[in-house]
């Protein structure tokens, strides 16, 4: 799953990925069974690559990381959650556009 412009996240390295970033970081909180989240992830996988080096893009599988999931109140997959300074700036829930994705990178950049 991790590939060069996308990093795993689990609930024990997310603190560290995520909310101490200097970067802006995109998580996408996905399942192997959900059908929506493998229709995204060649979107997320392009956004990843468009936007290496300004933002960091994660995938967190969520029957493997309960707690972040449980944490950040997420309750339907895919959700996309953008943080920038350990805050969530946007969140996006279920299959979208890339263009809605990237309205919510610029916006944090």
């Amino acid at each position: 799953m991790a590939t060069d412009t996308i990093v795993e996240v689990t609930d024990s390295n997310f603190d560290q990925l995520v909310l101490k970033s200097d970067k802006p970081v995109l998580i996408d909180f996905w399942a192997a069974w959900c059908g929506p989240c493998k229709a995204l992830a060649p979107i997320v996988d392009e956004v990843a690559q468009s936007y290496n080096g300004k933002v960091t893009v994660g995938k967190m599988d969520v029957d493997k990381n309960a707690a972040t999931p449980s944490r950040y109140g997420i309750r339907g997959i895919p959700t996309l959650l953008l943080f920038k300074g350990g805050q969530v700036q946007e969140q996006i829930v279920g299959y979208v556009a890339r263009e809605r994705i990237e309205q919510a990178i610029n916006k944090a950049l």
